[in-house]
């Protein structure tokens, strides 16, 4: 064990606790009291499509050689209920530590709000940018491998969508409704991790597209499959509709050719349909699921996959039954998850000094030393939760396993729970605790200790209570 993580260790046990700093409750009731007025709610986006020649998924595969679609940043901000709240959505691979920090603080200034109520999440399309600026200055130090993201770039789009929800503030309109349903979808997700041996050891992943009849053969295994639609509406009119659903959103990609895939294709033609109503679309808890059942990887299954996710939604939205808005509250969760045992800073440094190594490796190295460097200077993730009566929007770091989503439902079976993950993606995967013993490639790529696991499930049960 290295002195770094030894001190490490040494500090956490010292603050008494197994990784969960904080807990807050921040409750806003609709009246004309609170905060000056009535609870408004207005919704932004911008357009955060990356330049010719930028990276896409970080690096690891071909740089943008073309659009064939843009990606957005779309976000709704609740007024009224104490400070603003902000729940956002990018069309990026991933938002890891400081950059999403920063995103969130950014927008939290643009509205005159605190951080810590302002959510931020990644549909995690790979044909677009992922950002972790605290693994761009280890490689950039290199001097020889490619960036991970352009950071001009990056704060370019960071002031766009400031400038935007800042624009927003104006327009709101009354909050006076609220309501949810759920659809399902056909033939999208299946779990990645189905072909095991008798012990349980995962053999091979069923990823996005799947070429492998034997695999794609194989039950859909473990999935959630409702999508689930939370409506806002001022008066009569819905003015905003939240999506949620879980699974890995890419039908095929590798060329340059940047696209919102089929969760965002499907999307933008719902928000044709009704221009008057913004849409978001959420990725849940997809980590170990994705769409490589249905999906052979050809071109010709991205329309196929974007019509299954467009009906699902359009199924969610049958039964909205709108409600008056009584109670809001905003609820937090703030944790340090574990490092990975194998994790130091002196063998991880090695790595990606190490020249003669793939570059994907020592890439996947310095996320890992941007992690474990993060938690050693104990910058928290950040969990949060939208309750507005009997709906609860729950608000998850990283690429969590799908187990969590349903895990967060039966804590609550009497409500509504709508699950966002991939927020703050510094951590990467985050498997359950029973899936460590059975490796694949999702435990091997996760960066922190099962410990993780029961962090986030207490604080689910908070952020849910």
């Amino acid at each position: 064990m290295s002195l770094a993580r030894r001190d490490f260790l040494r500090q956490t046990v010292a603050a008494g606790a197994a990784g969960a700093l904080s807990s807050a409750w921040t409750p806003g009731v609709l009246s004309a009291a609170d905060a000056g007025g009535p609870v408004r709610l207005a919704t932004f986006t911008c357009d955060v499509t990356p330049p010719m020649g930028h990276g896409c998924c970080g690096g690891w595969i071909t740089p943008v050689k073309e659009v064939e679609d843009p990606l957005e940043s779309i976000g709704v901000i609740i007024l009224g209920a104490g400070q603003p709240i902000v729940i956002s959505t990018v069309d990026w691979t991933g938002l890891c530590n400081q950059a999403h920090i920063q995103w969130r603080e950014a927008l939290a200034k643009a509205v005159g709000t605190t951080a810590d109520r302002v959510s931020v999440h990644c549909v995690h399309q790979h044909d677009a940018p992922l950002a972790c600026l605290d693994a761009q200055r280890l490689v950039r130090a290199q001097g020889d491998l490619p960036d991970i993201v352009d950071v001009d770039f990056y704060h370019r789009c960071l002031d766009a969508a400031s400038r935007a929800a800042a624009e927003a503030i104006p327009t709101a309109r009354p909050l006076t409704h609220v309501a949810c349903s759920q659809g399902r979808v056909e033939k999208v997700a299946g779990n990645r991790r189905v072909y095991r041996d008798a012990t349980g050891q995962v053999l091979a992943m069923r990823g996005s597209s799947c070429g492998n009849p034997t695999l794609r053969a194989l039950p859909e295994g473990l999935i959630d499959p409702w999508l689930k639609t939370v409506a806002f509406y001022s008066g009569s009119e819905k003015i905003a509709a939240l999506h949620y659903y879980a699974t890995h959103p890419m039908s095929h990609y590798g060329q340059g050719k940047v696209s919102s895939d089929f969760a965002g294709l499907a999307r933008k033609q719902r928000q044709a349909e009704e221009p008057k109503c913004r849409h978001l679309y959420f990725n849940g808890c997809g980590g170990n699921i994705g769409a490589g059942k249905y999906n052979d990887g050809s071109p010709e299954m991205r329309p196929v996959l974007t019509q299954r996710i467009y009906e699902g939604i359009v199924r969610s939205e049958q039964d909205l039954r709108p409600k008056p808005v009584g109670q809001i509250a905003w609820r937090t969760f703030e944790m340090l998850p574990p490092p990975r045992a194998t994790f130091s800073v002196e063998s991880l440094q090695a790595v990606i000094s190490d020249k003669s190594a793939a570059g994907s490796v020592r890439g996947r190295a310095a996320y890992s030393l941007a992690w474990l460097q993060r938690l050693q200077a104990r910058i928290p993730v950040v969990l949060s939760a939208l309750h507005i009566d009997d709906v609860r929007l729950l608000h998850l770091a990283g690429e969590c396993f799908v187990e969590y989503q349903l895990r967060a439902q039966q804590m609550q079976p009497s409500l509504f729970v709508a699950t966002a993950a991939y927020g703050d993606d510094g951590t990467w995967y985050v498997p359950v605790k029973e899936e460590y013993p059975h490796g694949g490639y999702e435990v091997s790529a996760a960066f922190s200790d099962p410990g993780i696991d029961d962090l986030i499930t207490d604080g689910m049960r908070k952020l849910l209570a």
